[in-house]
């Protein structure tokens, strides 16, 4: 029997941050594994903290129905009728992923100040998710002590403040592309991590763990050629957006190639760590929409506080009606709350591998807009590490895949 626990809080890249962060926690074998039914608790389970299980309730395959047992209580998700709609739901996803990532890009870019960025967003944020925790989790805000204050912050240091700013400065130093990149590796360093840490065995004579070794060093191998190999730019597309890569101090961003690398890496390791702070965090304070909307909060003044400190002129925390504030709006509004409930939509009725499996057209869909629409250049080197990091995924999917079958037909 596997328990299942997981906090779920809007991601940075896309993002998504609920898109990232619910599938890569989902893919973590050494985490909880998720039961989507508590995402979307009903009547009879709301307000009820507590672990909830996935039980097989037939072999798998087409028209496998799952049943999740939540709080004592049976409910079926059938993989039957609609199966459109969740690869829909998935592909909406990918898409705002994709506008997030590029409206990130053209506002770091051109000059956007990236603690007020993050700042504003953080409040955005917040009036999005805090209806979901006033109707759903009423009055929870009450249980919260010192304790959890405690670990709540952690968490927002360490999945929203740190992260992001690293990510967002390693973006302005390198391109749209190869951050989208960098991000899908995430859950292969959780999983080195979870091996290190001694939560996870590699199980080499098993096919799933072969797989999922194969995979992750696939990944790296990809990531590293990214990052030493270039070789020929091809020119396919003529830039729609000219000059705007320039920020506002005439320095074009992607000249710092390998700090941006290393700021990106940064990155991905904040999230390896991320994922287990967050199961500590469900231990003192079950209410994952209350502790969504507290970790924005802290996050927010975390942001703020650090920016104030970094640049105290007014010019810096100033938002027009721009591109800048377009991308405040859009991470928060799309970024954040619609494509948090689109991929918990396919969670639930596909399972928790599926939407990981199209992670790899946001990559496509950035580096061919990225080229159309920002001029990036799309390189011999590029395309090669990221059929690599394509790859090294799908093996890696695969391998928990069987994984997962194989924990739900020996519950």
């Amino acid at each position: 029997m596997v328990s299942s626990h997981i906090h779920i809080f809007p991601s940075h890249r896309c993002p998504a941050m609920a898109a990232y962060v619910l599938t890569d926690t989902l893919l973590d074998s050494s985490l909880p594994i998720a039961s989507t039914s508590r995402a979307l608790p009903s009547s009879a389970t709301r307000g009820q903290p507590g672990s909830s299980t996935l039980l097989p309730a037939a072999s798998t395959g087409a028209g496998t129905a799952v049943v999740c047992a939540v709080h004592g209580q049976d409910t079926t998700i059938q993989d039957q009728g609609s199966r459109w709609k969740p690869t829909v739901c998935v592909l909406l996803g990918e898409l705002i992923n994709t506008g997030t990532i590029l409206l990130g890009k053209v506002a770091v870019d051109g000059g956007m100040f990236i603690f007020s960025l993050l700042c504003y967003r953080s409040i955005l944020g917040v009036i999005f998710i805090m209806p979901f925790a006033l109707l759903l989790e009423r009055g929870k805000w009450k249980e919260l002590d010192t304790k959890a204050l405690v670990w709540l912050s952690i968490n927002a240091f360490v999945g929203y403040s740190l992260p992001l700013a690293m990510y967002y400065y390693g973006l302005h130093d390198t391109s749209a592309s190869y951050g989208v990149i960098f991000s899908s590796l995430t859950p292969l360093f959780t999983f080195v991590l979870s091996i290190l840490l001694g939560m996870e065995s590699l199980r080499l004579k098993s096919k799933e763990g072969s797989a999922k070794v194969v995979g992750a060093l696939l990944c790296f191998g990809g990531a590293l050629l990214l990052s030493l190999y270039s070789g020929k730019e091809l020119h396919l597309f003529t830039p729609v957006i000219k000059g705007i890569t320039k920020s506002s101090n005439g320095v074009a961003g992607g000249q710092h190639h390998m700090r941006g690398t290393l700021l990106l890496l940064g990155d991905c390791i904040c999230y390896a760590f991320w994922y287990p702070i967050q199961v500590k965090v469900l231990k003192v304070y079950p209410w994952k929409h209350w502790s969504s909307t507290l970790t924005c909060v802290l996050g927010g003044l975390q942001t703020c506080v650090v920016g104030i400190f970094v640049r105290r002129d007014k010019l810096a925390w100033q938002v027009g009606w721009n591109i800048q504030l377009l991308t405040i709006v859009y991470s928060a509004a799309l970024g954040t709350a619609a494509n948090y409930w689109l991929n918990l939509y396919a969670v639930e009725k596909r399972g928790p591998v599926f939407p990981p499996m199209f992670n790899t057209l946001s990559i496509v869909f950035t580096m061919v807009l990225g080229a159309l629409l920002l001029g990036e250049g799309i390189t011999v080197g590029s395309l090669l590490g990221s059929a690599l990091v394509f790859s090294g995924l799908y093996m890696y999917l695969y391998g928990k895949a069987r994984e997962l079958r194989a924990k739900m037909t020996s519950g």
